[in-house]
């Protein structure tokens, strides 16, 4: 077995679900966004809630997506 090549385990492959599934509620979530701000008189807490979870979603995805492929300094 080459060292080099990284072993897909069932970690990674379980690892690599879960950013699937939050990538699909961040989608989600800029979908509800986009709605609720077109709205006359858009609810800016419930905008903002959103944003807030929008974001927690992403940093969540950059923090498995780093487990996933760390970075390597040679």
């Amino acid at each position: 077995m080459n060292d080099d090549t990284p072993e897909i385990t069932a970690d990674m492959a379980e690892l690599q679900a879960r950013v699937k599934l939050l990538r699909q509620e961040h989608s989600d979530l800029a979908a509800s966004i986009d709605a609720l701000s077109l709205a006359v008189t858009p609810d800016q807490l419930m905008l903002a809630r959103l944003k807030r979870k929008k974001l927690a979603l992403k940093d969540e995805i950059v923090k498995i997506e780093d487990e996933i492929l760390p970075d390597i300094i040679a």
